[in-house]
């Protein structure tokens, strides 16, 4: 298989469908953010964590590919009338947002209450999980631009929404269990 394929020279890509779009559209920038977080999530995975944890961050980049894919196709090639998938891609479903709550609900049973903002770092995996956290914010951000004009399936949204928050409390979890300490913001009066 070809890695290239010159189509894509003059600065447009083919959407799932055949549609072709200029590579700066937003449903390129939205799907490509996503592959972003998913090679943030890559690297947390790459970090010493429990396998627990490793179990649930190949759950969400597998979830990821499949949001990617749903953004990537063209919303008028995507589905029969019937209802039926036309392209075969399989969907983000209500089960994969509930498989992410009941995780977060978890975790946050075993931390401390916060009473501040925390500064993101004390520990290369507690910082992983903010770049990740920051870069599925982005994607949300993108992605509900996108349906400002293009309108998505409402769960990639609920789903990018949710795992923001899982990879925060991800991040305390492990700021717990590395003993790292979590810095509160706490604003100064300056002057």
């Amino acid at each position: 298989m070809k890695i290239y394929t010159k189509t894509g020279d003059a600065g447009t890509t083919a959407l799932f469908g055949g549609t072709r779009v200029a590579k700066h559209h937003i449903r390129i920038n939205s799907y490509g953010t996503v592959d972003e977080l998913n090679s943030w999530i890559g690297m947390l995975r790459d970090q010493n964590l429990e396998s627990s944890d490793l179990e649930m961050l190949i759950s969400i980049q597998n979830d990821l590919f499949t949001l990617g894919a749903m953004l990537a196709t063209d919303p008028e090639k995507a589905t029969l009338k019937s209802g039926k998938d036309r392209l075969d891609i399989p969907l983000i479903q209500k089960a994969d947002i509930r498989k992410l709550e009941n995780a977060i609900d978890k975790m946050n049973e075993e931390l401390p209450p916060m009473t501040h903002f925390i500064l993101p770092g004390g520990h290369q995996s507690v910082s992983s999980c903010h770049i990740a956290r920051t870069v599925c914010r982005r994607a949300e951000r993108m992605t509900s631009l996108l349906h400002e004009n293009e309108p998505v399936d409402e769960l990639i949204l609920t789903y990018l929404n949710r795992l923001s928050d899982f990879l925060f409390i991800l991040a305390r979890k492990l700021s717990s269990q590395l003993q790292v300490e979590e810095v509160k913001w706490i604003p100064s009066k300056k002057g």
